[in-house]
């Protein structure tokens, strides 16, 4: 008995060794954290906060070669063929020149705040999965010195039962969902550079309700002139202790014509909202429209039932100072 418990072991630690890969920085040899693991064919996953990921051909069986990238890092194109167990990845040089400001402004301000647009309708929401991200734009008002201070994300959680949706948190299905959040600038109306090259990313489980509240005080994220844009991405499932799960992005359905691939969704859903005049929401899928921003728009090519219902808009809300003259 001990001798195939031993070799049992001994089987799922050479396959475990084999099918973790982990990327690092190439002159620190730190992890780089929740890298983009993109697939040929249009799918992918991310490395979890060690920067490791779980990649076999069993598992992706028509996969040829992956697109890595990660913010502030040269993008990596690698071959699935004798996949090494540790990838490095080069710094882009200009981003190297950044320099951080952390001054302290000792002016008076005023706590601002931009309310999120709730819905717990699942025929309004929008389905989390790993290929998309969504940004939303937010114009700068007047020419004040704002500080965002938090983000608001609006959820909606799936209940047991779809009749008992209204019920009390406490009866919604339990889940544990990673999500990564950026900032970027506003070029000629489309998300443009990243504000920040932080790794920022939060948990959702049952018990944040309808709403989730992220504090980015600490990271000095001041509101350009031109307005801004933060956008949500979902990593996957975790723990219980907040570790990032490996996961198979899609599932696979046989049918006549062959198999079919669909997008696994992950809750918790966002909702959208047709109380929105302007079209801020915008999205991007990795090798779809060339990794390019699309305005979430009718006539832009986007097939949803969101827009066709005129659902144009993820509601999300901040909390800003908003800085007296001096």
């Amino acid at each position: 008995m001990k001798y195939v418990l031993c070799n049992l072991l001994l089987f799922v630690s050479v396959f475990s060794s084999h099918s973790q890969t982990k990327i690092i920085d190439e002159e620190t040899k730190y992890p780089v954290s929740y890298a983009t693991v993109s697939f040929g064919n249009g799918q992918g996953l991310f490395a979890d906060d060690d920067g490791m990921f779980i990649f076999t051909k069993k598992l992706y069986p028509d996969v040829d070669s992956l697109y890595i990238s990660a913010l502030g890092y040269k993008d990596l194109s690698l071959a699935t063929k004798d996949l090494p167990q540790t990838i490095t990845m080069q710094i882009e040089a200009d981003k190297l020149d950044e320099v951080v400001v952390n001054a302290k402004i000792d002016r008076k301000f005023k706590k601002e705040t931009i309310k999120p647009y709730l819905d717990d309708d699942y025929y309004k929401c929008w389905l989390p999965t790993i290929e998309s991200e969504i940004a939303v734009f937010f114009p700068n008002g007047n020419e004040k010195l704002k500080k965002i201070t938090a983000v608001l994300f609006p959820i909606t959680l799936e209940s047991r039962d779809w009749k008992k949706r209204k019920r009390a948190n406490a009866d919604k299905r339990k889940f544990s969902t990673l999500f990564k959040v950026k900032f970027y600038k506003n070029d000629n109306g489309f998300p443009g550079e990243v504000m920040t090259y932080t790794n920022i990313v939060f948990r959702a489980t049952e018990k944040n309700g309808d709403e989730f509240e992220l504090d980015v005080s600490e990271h000095n994220l001041f509101i350009p002139d031109n307005g801004f844009f933060v956008s949500i991405q979902v990593l996957g499932y975790t723990d219980q202790n907040g570790k990032l799960l490996p996961n198979k992005k899609y599932k696979e359905i046989k049918g006549k014509n062959g198999t079919v691939k669909i997008p696994t969704n992950f809750r918790p859903l966002l909702p959208f909202t047709d109380e929105i005049d302007a079209h801020n929401t915008f999205i991007r899928r990795v090798f779809i429209s060339g990794n390019n921003w699309v305005q979430f728009k009718k006539g832009n090519g986007i097939e949803s039932s969101l827009l066709r219902t005129n659902l144009n808009n993820y509601g999300v809300g901040i909390n800003y100072n908003a800085y007296k003259d001096e």
